[in-house]
């Protein structure tokens, strides 16, 4: 089926590499630019919508073939990903004179 998931060994594999890497850069959430991303939090603390998620630029609804390219990879905040769906990220609002908390 178009669209569908695959997780597989590698990929869990890579997305906690990557969410290692993520963690000790302290890396923002791309889709709304503040650093409110709970590293720290477990993958399913659903309640917690500042836990890390991997989210895909190109959706993996719209993109299958992509899911396992790194590139295609963003740290992100449960609840931003969430909002996002699989639409377009929304606008940026400019440059940020400071990171807020």
């Amino acid at each position: 089926m178009a669209g569908e998931r695959k997780t597989t060994r590698a990929f869990v594999k890579g997305r906690d590499k990557f969410r290692d890497r993520c963690a000790a850069e302290n890396a923002c959430c791309w889709l709304c630019g503040m650093s409110h991303i709970d590293y720290e939090a477990p993958y399913d603390d659903y309640k917690n919508d500042d836990r890390f998620q991997l989210d895909h630029v190109y959706p993996v609804s719209t993109h299958p073939e992509m899911q396992h390219d790194a590139t295609n990879w963003r740290a992100s905040a449960a609840g931003c990903n969430r909002e996002r769906g699989n639409g377009d990220p929304h606008p940026p609002l400019g440059l940020l004179s400071r990171q807020w908390s």
